[in-house]
């Protein structure tokens, strides 16, 4: 399967910034072709990119220079050529809880509404659970909210989905993680959210949205939660965000997705 996908992030830098950004298809997928280009009032400027442990591919300006900038990138991908790279103690780091999905907060809540369910199973109620019990609502949430913040609100975006479907699995003692990735079929088209959980000797897809089938889906970056994976952190200086446009098509038709089958990113 080929996914053509596009992005362009435009922010206004008031103050030489130190910027990091993930927007690249993940190291460990086939490109087709790939094109990355970084201007500041239509001047190009050099970034430097770095790979983290999982594969994802972080471009960083240091210092990003004071005006427009606008970062734009298009890729086809073709397929992945292995999983995204682990360690040995990944599935403990995993099973902590973290700054926007807290686990132990949300512990009697797995436990009432999980029982003993394990495996598949569990991977199925939690993302029936999540996607029953919270509204999408575009803007609902802010930068900050956790999945405690998203269990109240019973309202969020996909990463506060994806959140929530965290700490329950990590609350049932599932590791579990969340990805950003592109996802052809997505409806706004956006950047999108989902967890990953350690079942049967892999990482499974889980997405309580079901807004795109995860068949398609490409990995840009993994980690905790959006600690790890914002398209854009800013860590001096001042870049202020004007816009954020994203595209993700398959060549052909969309998979059909089935929420009860386990998926993993391919």
């Amino acid at each position: 399967m080929i996914r053509h996908v596009t992005s362009r992030i435009v922010c206004d830098v008031t103050d030489p910034a130190e910027l990091v950004l993930a927007f690249a298809a993940a190291d460990h997928h086939e490109l087709e072709s790939e094109r990355t280009c970084f201007t500041v009032d239509d001047a190009e400027v050099p970034h430097r990119e770095v790979v983290d442990r999982h594969g994802s591919r972080l471009h960083l300006l240091s210092p990003a220079p004071v005006g427009r900038l606008v970062v734009s990138y298009e890729a086809r991908v073709a397929a992945a050529t292995g999983a995204a790279p682990g360690w040995p103690a990944e599935r403990i780091e995993y099973l902590r809880p973290s700054r926007y999905a807290e686990s132990d907060r949300l512990g009697p809540v797995a436990a009432a509404a999980f029982g003993e369910l394990a495996g598949r199973e569990l991977l199925d109620a939690v993302s029936s659970w999540v996607g029953v019990r919270l509204a999408y609502v575009s803007g609902s949430s802010r930068p900050t909210d956790g999945a405690v913040d998203t269990y109240l609100a019973r309202q969020g975006v996909c990463r506060d989905f994806a959140h929530l479907a965290i700490a329950l699995l990590r609350a049932r003692n599932v590791p579990a993680r969340l990805a950003a990735v592109y996802a052809p079929g997505l409806s706004p088209m956006d950047f999108h959210a989902v967890a990953e959980a350690w079942v049967e000797g892999a990482w499974h897809v889980v997405d309580p949205t079901s807004l795109a089938p995860r068949q398609s889906m490409v990995r840009i970056a993994t980690g905790r939660d959006a600690a790890d994976t914002a398209f854009m952190s800013v860590y001096a200086g001042v870049a202020n965000l004007v816009s954020v446009e994203v595209s993700a098509v398959v060549d052909g038709e969309l998979p059909r997705d089935d929420a009860t089958t386990l998926c993993t990113l391919s």
